[in-house]
Order: C-alpha cells, then structure tokens, then sequence
C-alpha cells in the first residue's frame, strides 16, 4: 500500500472497518450493567457500589482477575441478561468500527450455577440479531471450554453442548493457562473436530511457547488466542508465519495481567517483523482498560505504526475470521475503499 499523502494513522486505525476475534462476552459486563443486573435478579455482589468495584481492577496475574470475574458472573441468569449484554458489547463494538465479531461464552460458567445452555445461547443470539439489526454487525459464538476444569468436566459440557451443535460456530479452550496445558484436551477436541467445527486455542499469554505447539499439533487448532510468547521460540515463530497462523493479540489484556510490564515492551512489533498474522482484539475489555479503539490507541502511542501497518491488521482480522469467502471479499472491499477514501492505495491481493 502507497501513496503521496500521509493520512493520519491513528485517525485511519480507529475509523477503518474491522473484525474482533478474541472477546469474551463475559468480560464485556460493565460495573454499571453488573448491579444493573445484580438489582434486577436479587443477586448480592461482593462490593458496595461500581466505584469499589472498579476499584478491584488491580490485578497481578490472570488467576486474580479470573477470581473477579467469575464473581461477576453470577448475576447473568436469565434470557434477558445474556441478550442485554451481547448487545452492550455490539453497540460499544460498532462505535469502534467493528462490523464482525467471533465471540467466545463459557458454559460451564453459567451451568455450574443452574443456568441452562438454552437460556444462555437464547440470550446471546437475541442480542447478535437485535445487534445485527441495531448497528449492522455480525457475529459468530465460540463455545469455550474452562482449562482449569478436568477433562471429564469438558467433556459433559460438549455432550451438553451437541444437541446445539447448529447454533455455535466454533470450540475454544480460555481460563487459567498456567499448569494445564493443551495437551490436557486432546480427546476432547478431536471430538470438536469431528463435530465439523473450527478450534481456536489460548496458548502462549502465561504459558510457554510449548503450549502454541501443543495447541496446533494436537488440539488442531486454525488461530491461536494471545501467542505473545512465540517470539522465545524463533523456530516457531518461523512456522506461524510461514503458515499464516492467526494469532489473536489483546494488548491491554496483556499489560493489565502483567505478562508485559508497559506496552512499550510488548512483543507486537516484533511479532509483525516476523511476518506473523496478527489480529488485534480487546479480550475482557470491561476489566483491562477498554475496547479495540482503546487497545488501538495504546498501542499507537508506544509504537507509531504507519498506515500500512493498520491496513495489514485489519485485513488480518478478516482474513483470520472463520466467515465465507464471500462475507470476507465484502469486508475487505469495505477496508480497501475506507482507505482509498482517505487518499491511500491499497493492494487487495491475498
């Protein structure tokens, strides 16, 4: 991509269309939406109004904020909450410019706590339409799998799962990384594999690079959640890129459970040096400091990127997306004309 002006890049980064891969709908519940919630089903939460709960943001590991997090969940319980809260994260979501999103949910979150699959997929595909509708953006749903559960768990949360095989779009493994490496899940995902569904995997945020191999190798999974990690392993940095393995970054994400001590010494850059597909994605955003045009900024501000660079990351998000053909020649030709618009030129090959 070239031209004689210089639009300028941020501007371009946070108007451009884009796709969102690696959000959990969970951890798009606002304190506000939280006692909203809380109030409405007689829920008691753990702090005395947002503020203080705001306030417990601090967190210095993914288990200190996975503690959090599930504590919050307890106030989603019914059909209305679960549609409520995909649509607070599309309409936040579409000011961003995003036009896709594949969304991950955690079952076993909601059934552990009496709440039936049913309701849960009932509520958030109200909220994709009312969505779809409202602000124009699509989604797909990921059923994630809790990694910190027993294989036996996962399995009957699949078996749960099955008869609404039609309705979810992929299986992905999230929650705590450390000490549960993919592996752990083999026979389970060559079970989700055979039920004709894509997988992605979290692997490489606080775990080792070993875990991205795992993941790929025997798990089969086609993206890769975070990967930030790769980069100490150039081997296989080598093979993500040379075969075009997504890998979906959350930088903020990254900095607020402290794999990175400040953004300027996150792995991004060094990532797209390698020529690795990178998309990036806003993760808890309700919890780590805001969506994908708050990770934009961020990242902007620590390295500068040129237009170009904010192109390929967009194109990437689409491209890495688990949509048609079709749906992501109709994206990227949205992208190529937002750029032509602002006075750039664009190659639209693969």
């Amino acid at each position: 991509m070239s031209s004689a002006v210089s639009p300028d890049p941020l501007r371009l980064a946070l108007g451009m269309p884009k796709a969102e891969l690696h959000v959990h709908i969970e951890g798009t519940l606002e304190p506000e939406l939280a006692f909203a919630l809380a109030r409405r089903n007689g829920v008691a939460l753990p702090y005395a109004d947002e503020g203080a709960l705001k306030a417990a943001y601090a967190f210095d590991s993914l288990q200190s904020f996975l503690d959090l997090y599930y504590a919050c969940a307890a106030v989603l319980l019914t059909r209305a909450d679960f549609r409520d809260l995909m649509l607070a994260y599309l309409q936040r979501a579409a000011a961003d410019g995003v036009i896709h999103a594949e969304i991950f949910f955690d079952p076993q979150t909601h059934t552990a706590r009496g709440v039936p699959l049913a309701t849960v997929l009932d509520g958030l595909e109200d909220g994709l339409a009312e969505g779809l509708a409202r602000h124009g953006v699509s989604g797909r749903l990921i059923l994630c799998f809790l990694r910190h559960l027993s294989e036996e768990a996962c399995f009957a949360a699949l078996a749960e799962a099955e008869p609404h095989i039609g309705r979810i779009h992929g299986f992905g493994l999230d929650s705590s990384e450390r000490g549960h490496p993919p592996s752990k899940f083999a026979r389970l995902f060559a079970r989700c594999r055979e039920l004709g569904k894509p997988v992605v995997a979290h692997a490489g945020e606080e775990g080792p690079p070993a875990y991205i191999v795992e993941a790929l190798e025997l798990l089969g999974a086609r993206r890769i959640d975070h990967g930030v990690r790769a980069l100490e392993d150039p081997t296989l940095l080598t093979r993500l890129a040379r075969d075009g393995v997504p890998l979906t970054v959350c930088p903020l994400s990254n900095i607020r459970l402290c794999v990175f001590p400040e953004m300027a010494r996150h792995s991004l850059p060094v990532l797209l040096a390698a020529g690795a597909k990178v998309t990036l994605n806003s993760d808890d955003p309700a919890y780590f400091g805001g969506y994908l045009n708050a990770n934009i900024r961020a990242v902007q501000a620590a390295f500068g990127f040129d237009a170009a660079t904010w192109y390929r990351l967009a194109r990437n998000s689409f491209e890495a997306s688990f949509a048609t053909d079709e749906e992501k020649a109709g994206w990227i030709a949205r992208l190529d004309a937002y750029f032509a618009g602002a006075g750039m030129i664009t190659d639209s090959r693969p």
